[in-house]
């Protein structure tokens, strides 16, 4: 059993009970982005991945699949599938004041899932995002490797490009959440406990900012002119990816600034309209720069799972 301290009781429970008001308070039809922001993160990775990748995955066929795939998880959501609706919800975010009271966070799922039951909460009320995420890439890479496999033995790989496909596609929603602030924090859709600085606390906030508003103001242009230049991600991707969510974190009181301020109201303001591409433009960087590294992570040998025994 994990045994807490008083006051990481006492903390626990206060943003668990202020997780719960998110919960309740989040609009039904909510979607990290839209439609359209999830579609415009994947098609700026595609389109800008390194001439090293292999051509296949920079077609012009491949880039418009991985751009449909944007929103693919999001039309996992139908009341139609309440399974499949149950056990992926908690993938598209993470309380990260929640999971971090728990301890640094472990690598894999389910020792995060049991460290969460331990201390007697719930995974799906914390997030389970930078797992999926993870295990998706992880999936990517597989996918890359047997794709080598397969061009070196001179076989068909229209199969396994097609899967390949898929995982891009796939795994760019969840890049894409991970570089909406609110997709990270208890702070989901309305202030919740102290608030000295006026925030809003109704519940609109959350799909006003990354629904309506991406919607009708933030075009191809000048989300790509804010893109980092490409490179390969170095050290663990979890930690990386992890690193990413932080960053991503650091955001969530700009949003309710710029809220505050009116700036997703409408047309908002330069500065809402400047942000906005800012947050879409990491989330197309980090995603072409997750494809990239999978490809080159493709080319090392497999770890030979006896070694060292």
């Amino acid at each position: 059993m994990l045994t807490l301290s008083a006051s990481s009781r006492l903390f626990l429970s206060s943003l668990a009970a202020a997780g719960l008001v998110c919960v309740l308070a989040q609009p039904p039809a909510a979607r990290a982005w839209g439609n359209g922001g999830h579609r415009l993160v994947n098609k700026l990775a595609a389109s800008s991945l390194p001439s090293d990748v292999p051509a296949f995955l920079r077609s012009p066929e491949a880039v418009a699949e991985i751009e449909y795939l944007g929103p693919e998880p999001d039309r996992w959501r139908s009341p139609a599938e309440p399974e499949l609706v149950a056990a992926q919800a908690p993938e598209h975010f993470i309380d990260l004041e929640t999971a971090d009271a728990l301890g640094p966070l472990p690598h894999r799922r389910l020792d995060f899932e049991a460290r969460v039951f331990a201390a007697g909460e719930r995974p799906e009320k914390i997030g389970l995002q930078p797992w999926e995420a993870t295990e998706v890439w992880e999936r990517l890479k597989a996918a890359l490797r047997e794709y080598r496999n397969l061009s070196a033995r001179h076989e068909n790989t229209r199969p396994v490009e097609q899967a390949i496909l898929f995982y891009a596609g796939w795994l760019g929603h969840y890049i894409g959440d991970g570089s909406q602030p609110l997709h990270t924090t208890i702070q989901y859709n309305g202030w919740v406990g102290a608030n000295p600085n006026g925030y809003t606390t109704g519940h609109q906030i959350h799909w006003q900012f990354e629904g309506p508003f991406v919607e009708a103001n933030l075009r191809e242009p000048e989300v790509r002119a804010k893109m980092t230049p490409p490179k390969a991600i170095t050290g663990d991707m979890f930690d990386a990816y992890v690193a990413y969510l932080r960053h991503s974190k650091s955001y969530v009181e700009k949003v309710y600034q710029l809220d505050k301020a009116g700036g997703f109201v409408g047309a908002g303001s330069a500065e809402s309209r400047e942000f906005t591409a800012e947050r879409l433009a990491a989330g197309a960087s980090m995603l072409r720069d997750m494809i990239y590294t999978a490809w080159l992570e493709s080319a090392k040998p497999v770890p030979d799972p006896n070694a060292g025994k």
